[in-house]
């Protein structure tokens, strides 16, 4: 079970959604881009909104399943992106954040407060998969120290575009070795990059 503790960094603080999010809600998930990589379709009403708030966030914290924040800067506490863990058996690490405020290293510095967290609350590794087209995404990864661990092909839903995705691994405990093999047992055409 997990609390969604609040935590801070030197620029950010990472906190719940709330009921007052939804216009940041807005925002981000009808940014285009932002979602461009994205398996959902980007919204253009509170309503919209209001749906993704109470079934992504506020019904996952009544059940303390998955760390689910909104990324906000100290300055102003309202949201700009978001940052996830599962608590499945993927331990998937998932994120977005507005265009306005890519490439100045806030999903990094967000990551590393939540791997922080993490390891403290002993969740033994977690996952992250990102669309070759992407890379910025998988740049994100290599500087929170994750490693590439292989490729697969997937039909991806709603969007129904077929995509090949890099996954990549963190482990937290002494089983260095340890892969997270369900992608690649699931789909046909999985491989091994050598060039990444």
């Amino acid at each position: 079970m997990v609390n969604t503790p609040t935590l801070e960094t030197p620029r950010l603080r990472l906190r719940k959604f709330s009921e007052n999010d939804l216009e940041a809600l807005l925002m981000i998930f009808s940014d285009f881009e932002t979602n461009m990589y994205l398996p959902w379709f980007p919204i253009s009403t509170l309503e919209e909104a209001r749906v993704i708030l109470n079934t992504r966030y506020l019904e996952t914290y009544m059940s303390q399943e998955g760390y689910n924040y909104a990324i906000c800067l100290k300055t102003d506490d309202i949201p700009i992106g978001y940052i996830n863990v599962s608590t499945d058996e993927s331990h998937d690490l998932g994120y977005g954040l507005r265009k306005k405020f890519w490439h100045k290293g806030i999903v990094t510095e967000a990551g590393k407060a939540i791997l922080e967290q993490i390891k403290k609350d002993g969740i033994p590794y977690i996952t992250a998969t990102h669309d070759v087209k992407n890379l910025r995404s998988g740049e994100v990864m290599k500087h929170l120290g994750m490693h590439y661990q292989y490729s697969y092909e997937e039909l991806w839903k709603p969007k129904n575009i077929l995509v090949t995705f890099r996954m990549y691994q963190l482990n937290f405990d002494s089983q260095d070795t340890r892969v997270y093999r369900t992608y690649w047992n699931k789909y046909a055409l999985h491989f091994i990059e050598t060039d990444i």
